[in-house]
C-alpha cells in the first residue's frame, strides 16, 4: 500500500506541474485579450479541470481506492464544474431578459 502511495506521488509531482504551467500560459493570454474577468477565469477553470480530471482518469482502476487520489478528481470536477458556472454567468445566461 505504501508503495503505490508513492507512485501516485511519482505521478502527480511529474504531470500535474506540466499541466499547471500550460493552464497558466493559457490563462496569461487571455487576460491580454481583454476579456472579461469572469470569462477568463471561467475559462481557464474548465481548461485547467477538463486537464486535471483527464490526469485522474488515466490512472483511475489502478489508484480508486486511494482517498488523495479520490480528494484530486473530486477537486478537478469541482473546478471543472465552477468554470462552467462563471461562464455562463459571464455571458449572462442566467439572466433574465
Amino acid at each position: 500500500m505504501v508503495d503505490e502511495k508513492k507512485v501516485l506521488r511519482d505521478y502527480y509531482v511529474f504531470t500535474i506541474p506540466q499541466v499547471s504551467v500550460f493552464a497558466g500560459a493559457i490563462l496569461g493570454i487571455l487576460f491580454i485579450l481583454g476579456l472579461k474577468v469572469e470569462l477568463v477565469l471561467g475559462l481557464f477553470s474548465v481548461i485547467y479541470g477538463i486537464m486535471l480530471t483527464v490526469i485522474h482518469l488515466v490512472v483511475y482502476p489502478h489508484f480508486k481506492s486511494n482517498p488523495l487520489y479520490r480528494f484530486g478528481l473530486a477537486f478537478s470536477v469541482v473546478l471543472l464544474i465552477t468554470g462552467i458556472y462563471l461562464v455562463a454567468l459571464s455571458i449572462n445566461l442566467f439572466s433574465s431578459g
